[in-house]
């Protein structure tokens, strides 16, 4: 089963991503209307973050999106790395991981569901070796693929344990960069409730926790262009100064819906971000929030 799958992605990896991503819309919508569950959190979610009018028009760019996701991955994962970069077309923010590296003090980059956050990966790794955390799926085939895909050009791996965790804190030291996503739904006692998009979401804290290390914090996305035509890697800094702010994990969940805004339809929305892990306590209720802006292009 693993050899064949491996076969079918080395196959798919190499198409043009064009066709790809063609491939990718077309999977979106057969998963749409196939499963029931997915429709429902998709269509939930995008009604937490967004007025009823703005989530009606972004969600078949969301479903379309979501395959796209899908489909993308055997060109980043199965391809070598000179052959992956030309797929990022521009950079905005490479002076931030510039000057981030020069300090010497460890890179966090923290790149939530949106884009193609695998290639973002792939571009820290063509500048300086990076460690991804990583949680293993339940089917033993699928993860002999990603571990092929995300180890390779100076990447590796860590678990997403107290062993994983020491792992990331070691490459800090050494000034090297790691990354997580901080908006996965993380395992009872790895998280807390806390407000995203005026609902309570289980966070993790280790993003949180890590950001208090002293290496540098950054946000990375990588947005897919029309037509499959490659990716525009977006990088900054958090938005406000961190120093004096306790909440750290609310911080975060703020920078990652700012960078949603941007491009809404892109964020994987049929995720199940606010699930109630086996044994947590029940969220809570929090204060009403102001109503979300609407993008600018939906």
């Amino acid at each position: 089963m693993s050899n064949l799958i491996h076969c079918i992605f080395w196959l798919l990896g190499r198409l043009p991503l064009r066709i790809l991503h063609a491939l990718g819309a077309a999977a979106g919508w057969m998963t749409y209307w196939a499963s029931p569950t997915y429709r429902r959190h998709l269509r939930e979610n995008l009604a937490h973050a967004y007025p009823q009018d703005v989530a009606r028009r972004l969600l078949p760019q969301a479903v379309a999106h979501a395959g796209r996701g899908l489909l993308e991955l055997p060109r980043v994962w199965m391809r070598p790395l000179k052959e992956v970069m030309p797929l990022v077309r521009q950079v905005s923010g490479g002076e931030h991981f510039e000057a981030a590296a020069r300090r010497g003090k460890g890179i966090l980059l923290l790149t939530p569901h949106l884009g193609c956050f695998d290639i973002t990966a792939k571009y820290c790794a063509s500048h300086a070796p990076i460690t991804v955390l990583y949680r293993p799926p339940r089917k033993a085939w699928l993860d002999s693929i990603i571990v092929h895909g995300r180890t390779r050009d100076q990447q590796s791996l860590a678990a997403a344990d107290l062993s994983g965790v020491r792992t990331l804190l070691k490459a800090l030291k050494r000034g090297e960069a790691v990354g997580m996503l901080p908006d996965q739904a993380p395992k009872v006692g790895e998280g807390r409730w806390v407000d995203f998009f005026g609902k309570p979401a289980y966070t993790m804290t280790l993003a949180a926790r890590m950001a208090e290390s002293g290496a540098t914090v950054l946000f990375i996305y990588a947005e897919r262009l029309p037509q499959g035509a490659g990716y525009h890697v977006h990088l900054r800094p958090p938005n406000s100064d961190w120093s004096a702010t306790e909440d750290k994990a609310l911080a975060i969940n703020r920078e990652i819906e700012a960078l949603i805004r941007e491009c809404p339809e892109q964020y994987l929305w049929g995720y199940h971000r606010y699930k109630r892990p086996a044994g947590a306590e029940p969220s809570p209720t929090l204060p009403p929030t102001p109503s979300t802006p609407a993008p600018s292009n939906p």
